[in-house]
């Protein structure tokens, strides 16, 4: 007999976690399981990739951060679905999810950690403990992840580790020179990416002014920076402000992400924490030479002068020293890329993390 699982998630943005839950819903073997989705603020783009992978998927529509409205919703449709297990994914989603797993009696709960998480508030992180106490298990795909949560209270014999996975990409369906010229750029330019939402965790700051530092020393390196956020307006003022309006330039929020990724020469990720990158994954996956901040999560994916280089946060020019040295070195890049691909293939496969889950919920579900 199939197991029902109900994976619930704030939003179907295209993002990191989402990506996750939508690879692992699609994923997961029908056979033994029965998958649903249920977003609990809003859908978005991915609801078309669940749909096509057969998963049904229900939007509660929270509006506030309490919404009483919006919990009795949950718990009705929990209770119409009656699930065996409850996977809840990020804050907002494991205390709603959580809860209304209480009220309807489902014993089997799991909540997700996504990230390291210093904004959240001694109220929140008491609610995580509780969660954490209360739960099945608490799944975090980074050891830094672990650690922050362990830190602040989770038993760590509750917390398991199941990495991200992406899957190895197609061969790029366009020529560098056909997207250069979408992009309007000369044709000796030398991309470097930077891809997430522009917000203080990204410090995208930092980027530009380490573009500001390269362009010093070369002519023909520009950063495409691929996202949208509550920074992009004073980024865009900040780039004006120091003069590299030719060699920053905002594309904003790209579906073809994929397509775009093997014509980095570089992927810069500044950020300040994460909980494991699915960008940096994504580059190595597509061969491309990584350079970033030196924080928990990216160290577990980059491995400093094996499949790219990382740099201590906020050092700028580290980030330009370490560019000049891979565009100016085609042998180092090329080691490193392919080094890069191989750790991908071997730790960090979609595969393998569909396969991780599926051993825990066989556990949790006794099968």
């Amino acid at each position: 007999m199939t197991k029902r699982i109900l994976q619930i998630i704030p939003t179907l943005d295209r993002a990191g976690a989402e990506k996750q839950l939508c690879l692992l819903a699609g994923g997961l073997p029908r056979d033994e399981f029965e998958v649903h989705v249920c977003a609990l603020t809003r859908g978005g783009p991915l609801e078309a990739d669940l749909g096509a992978a057969g998963v049904p998927t229900t939007i509660i529509g929270k509006r506030w951060k309490l919404d009483p409205g919006s919990f009795r919703r949950l718990k009705k449709h929990v209770a119409r679905l009656r699930p065996d297990l409850i996977h809840a994914w990020m804050f907002a989603a494991n205390t709603y999810g959580f809860a209304a797993a209480v009220a309807c009696g489902v014993a089997n709960v799991v909540i997700a950690q996504r990230c390291v998480d210093p904004w959240k508030s001694r109220l929140q992180l008491a609610l995580d403990r509780a969660m954490a106490r209360r739960c099945r298990a608490v799944v975090v795909n980074s050891r830094g992840v672990r650690d922050f949560y362990v830190q602040h209270g989770a038993p760590a014999d509750r917390v398991r580790l199941i990495p991200n996975g992406v899957a190895m990409p197609q061969p790029p369906d366009a020529a560098r020179g056909q997207l250069l010229a979408e992009l309007e750029l000369p044709r000796n330019s030398r991309l470097i990416g930077l891809v997430g939402r522009l917000w203080p965790q990204k410090r995208v700051q930092d980027a530009i002014w380490a573009a500001d530092l390269l362009k010093v020393i070369r002519d023909d390196v520009h950063l495409l920076v691929v996202g949208d956020g509550p920074r992009r307006d004073q980024l865009r003022r900040f780039r004006d402000l120091v003069r590299i309006r030719d060699k920053v330039h905002f594309l904003g929020q790209r579906s073809d992400v994929p397509r775009l990724m093997p014509h980095f020469d570089v992927l810069w990720s500044t950020s300040g924490y994460e909980g494991q990158s699915n960008v940096i994954l994504e580059a190595m996956a597509s061969g491309v030479p990584v350079v970033a901040t030196d924080i928990p999560g990216t160290r577990e994916l980059v491995v400093s002068g094996e499949t790219g280089f990382l740099v201590p946060l906020g050092d700028r020019a580290a980030f330009a020293k370490q560019t000049e040295c891979l565009l100016n070195d085609p042998s180092l890049s090329a080691r490193l890329s392919t080094a890069a691909r191989e750790r991908v293939q071997s730790e960090f496969s979609v595969e393998k993390m569909i396969e991780r889950h599926v051993e825990l919920y066989r556990e949790l579900l006794g099968s």
